[in-house]
């Protein structure tokens, strides 16, 4: 009896990560943002921790996905820096 209820909290759950992890940045974005004040509400968390709930959210894990990790862009004193080692030798 608990192994059916079992299965589906973890398939229920997969679904909800899946569709998480794959829905448009935009729309993820303000769905932390209603979850985390939804939070503060009903008062889970204070203010600050609100804000960071909705950042933490709002961000995927890992490369391909370029809109929160800035990993991908190089840095602006990168290149001149670059330069400056290799002139240096």
């Amino acid at each position: 009896m608990t192994q059916p209820i079992i299965v589906g909290l973890i398939v229920a759950l997969a679904a909800i990560y899946a569709l998480w992890r794959w829905m448009p940045a935009g729309w993820r974005r303000a769905a932390a943002a209603r979850l985390a004040s939804g939070s503060q509400r009903a008062g889970l968390v204070d203010a600050q921790r609100a804000r960071r709930l909705a950042d933490s959210l709002s961000r995927t894990s890992g490369c391909g996905s370029c809109d929160s990790c800035g990993s991908c862009g190089t840095p602006a004193g990168s290149s001149a820096q670059a330069r400056r080692s290799s002139t240096a030798r």
